[in-house]
């Protein structure tokens, strides 16, 4: 037995603490070169405003640049599988949004498993949609627009920042719900879709809070309703849809994964990082400016809001009976 311990279990147990040292190293120093975040829209757009305002923080904390990458298509899944194919090594981070959870049931042919290929490292924040019209709409009230969706069938289209982002679903789950007949128009990512709402061209979008406050605000556009089951925190003048569509609801999520493997220290060191950080009054006054309200979780458990999520929104895609191949 001793001779056993010595020639064939004492080399792996050595091995295993060499591992554990290195990897504790490595977390201990990082990050020490910048860190790509892999962001599925435009830049612009609500996703992509989160992100560089938490991007800044980041950089400024650790002295070290955490770089915005767009990769817009697919719904945020082409930035997904760039993210999930990157070494597991706290160097890429992947924007999680509804998205991700709508991808899983609402894609039949995806290179992969977001839950399987992908840990969970913190959540950032809450946030609704908004239904925004074009101002040359006739419509100031979330009946107003039902009523005049079903005097004109097939003469309503709705803007989204691509198939499966949950602007498309909130639609889809609309439509499903009131018998609106809507045509859908994808784009990569809302801000691209927003001039062609201003003009008329697009009558609509059921917009992430972010940008859809910014045009409310502006003038640009008109807010009809909010998403949540309730008025939404910094915009009490404007009703819930629940209101007038009772159950409706499309309440979302902003956070951070890693490819599956990355080192458990590095995830434990950027969780803390990003708790921290909305803990910051200035960071924090940043995100409700934009509609959204923080909501730092553990590890476990932002991976169990994102299980959860995809388990919500398979529901909902298979009531609003949708699917892209």
């Amino acid at each position: 037995m001793n001779s056993f311990w010595r020639t064939t279990l004492l080399p792996i147990v050595c091995a295993l603490g060499l591992a554990s040292s290195v990897s504790l190293a490595s977390a201990a120093d990082y990050p020490s070169r910048p860190v790509r975040w892999m962001i599925g829209f435009t830049a612009g757009g609500p996703v992509d405003t989160v992100a560089r305002i938490m991007a800044q923080w980041l950089s400024d904390h650790f002295g070290q640049q955490f770089v915005v990458e767009n990769r817009t298509g697919s719904g945020g899944n082409i930035a997904a599988a760039a993210g999930i194919s990157a070494a597991p090594d706290g160097y890429t981070l992947i924007f999680v949004a509804p998205n991700n959870a709508i991808s899983a049931s609402l894609y039949k042919k995806l290179p992969f498993d977001f839950i399987r290929d992908t840990a969970p490292v913190a959540s950032i924040m809450q946030l609704t949609n908004m239904l925004v019209v074009s101002n040359e709409m006739p419509v100031k009230t979330v009946q107003e627009f039902i009523d005049y969706c079903k005097a004109n069938p097939g003469k309503i289209s709705y803007a989204s920042s691509g198939n499966g982002t949950s602007v498309h679903m909130s639609a889809e789950l609309f439509k499903a719900m009131t018998k609106c007949d809507m045509l859908h128009v994808p784009y990569r990512g809302s801000a691209a879709a927003i001039p062609d709402i201003i003009s008329n061209k697009v009558q609509l979008i059921f917009d992430n809070m972010p940008s859809a406050l910014e045009q409310v605000r502006g003038g640009t556009l008109r807010g009809l309703g909010v998403a949540s089951p309730q008025r939404w925190p910094g915009v009490p003048d404007i009703p819930s849809i629940a209101e007038t569509v009772p159950g409706f609801e499309s309440v979302g999520f902003y956070g951070i994964s890693v490819p599956k493997g990355t080192p458990p220290e590095i995830i434990a060191k950027l969780n803390k990082a990003v708790g921290e950080a909305l803990k910051d009054p200035k960071l924090a006054a940043k995100l409700a400016a934009v509609g959204g309200v923080p909501r730092p979780m553990s590890p476990a458990e932002f991976g169990k809001l994102v299980a959860d999520e995809t388990e919500k929104w398979r529901k909902v895609v298979e009531f609003a009976g949708v699917s892209v191949d």
